[in-house]
């Protein structure tokens, strides 16, 4: 792989593109030319970021040739090579910004190399701050989802709870006020879920990785007796199938994390319609990584929302979009892959593919 910079030089004298392509071919990826036809070209088809061109040239001035690159070519570095003779009309396309810097003729060797490589720093800072600033925008935007999303969440158990407390305070069937209890109970289970969600967002991207080795059978048990706490009637029945011969580390946090909120969405949407509901939980794990795959014959997903489950908020399920989607950016955070397959009416099949870090 080419790891050196492209440099594009412009001049309509072949012997000063042939000194300039000797001097410098095993510093940068030199491309020249007598055409500007031909750069524009070259521009289009190779990732260049400095161009250089002759200021004083036949068929077009140097300046002219940048302007016509500002538009298709905004990100390369310019540099303007020219005599004395056309200095005020650098000093002018400095001035608006359409070159970087120039260099006179005839041209000093280290003062080129200098300049262009000051030219390829000042490229690779711009293109990390664009980079910076669409990651922001993209978090910005996903904060925005989310913080919308969690207001969903909490607000409807909140409205519950207050519609439960003021027909608790007229009932007066003690048998009755049990079942508002218990509808209390569950409306509890709910926020207290959605406040915790908004904890794991909150860890997942502020928090250091922290590495541990994960011993599948105590992890899952534990994930599981957590996750059970989202269903009030009988859970669905757990299956285990773990197949491991090597040490796995990982972030510990993270995954439970991810492995937590799928279970829970598995035993959240159990199909109580069914006479068996079950979850079974699979993994596969070697030295490289693990294949988790946990399993359920829950009521399963529609086609149309496949693609919005992990979404900050889906516009159709409030808790269990928030839950995906906090796994879905902790995966991301420890190098996971995460995918699902689903039948409505028969059931999901969710794969997390993990790296094992030990």
């Amino acid at each position: 792989m080419n790891n050196k910079p492209g440099i594009l030089y412009l001049d309509d004298e072949e012997n000063n593109l042939f000194s300039f392509r000797a001097l410098f071919r095993r510093d940068f990826d030199i491309y020249t030319t007598t055409s500007a036809a031909e750069a524009i070209q070259i521009l289009r088809e190779n990732d260049i970021q400095v161009v250089l061109s002759d200021q004083k040239m036949a068929e077009i001035s140097g300046v002219e040739f940048f302007e016509l690159l500002r538009n298709e070519f905004p990100d390369p570095v310019r540099i303007l090579v020219t005599g004395y003779a056309d200095i005020e009309a650098v000093i002018d396309a400095i001035n608006k910004g359409q070159v970087y810097r120039y260099i006179t003729k005839p041209w000093n060797e280290q003062d080129l190399k200098f300049c262009i490589e000051n030219a390829y720093e000042k490229y690779s800072r711009e293109r990390e701050l664009r980079t910076k600033n669409v990651e922001l925008e993209k978090a910005n935007a996903e904060l925005d989802k989310f913080v919308y999303s969690t207001s969903h969440d909490l607000r409807a158990p909140l409205v519950s709870m207050l519609g439960i407390m003021e027909v608790l305070r007229v009932e007066e069937d003690k048998t009755k006020s049990r079942e508002y209890i218990d509808m209390l109970d569950t409306t509890l289970q709910r926020l207290n879920e959605a406040v915790q969600n908004i904890i794991y967002y909150y860890q997942n991207a502020r928090n250091q990785e922290l590495l541990e080795e994960i011993k599948w059978e105590f992890f899952l048990d534990e994930v599981m007796r957590q996750a059970r706490k989202s269903w009030q009637g009988v859970p669905p029945t757990l299956n285990l199938d773990i197949s491991s011969s090597n040490q796995f580390v990982c972030d510990r946090h993270r995954l439970k994390v991810i492995v937590l909120n799928i279970l829970s969405n598995a035993i959240r949407y159990a199909d109580s319609e069914k006479s068996e509901m079950w979850i079974r939980i699979e993994v596969i794990q070697n030295t490289e990584k693990a294949i988790v795959r946990i399993s359920d014959n829950g009521l399963g997903i529609e086609n149309a929302r496949l693609n919005k489950i992990f979404d900050a908020y889906d516009g159709h399920s409030m808790s269990g979009g928030i839950g995906l989607y906090i796994a879905r950016q902790a995966a991301t955070k420890i190098g996971a892959e995460l995918h699902v397959h689903s039948i409505f009416g028969e059931g999901s099949k969710f794969t997390i593919d993990i790296p094992n870090r030990i």
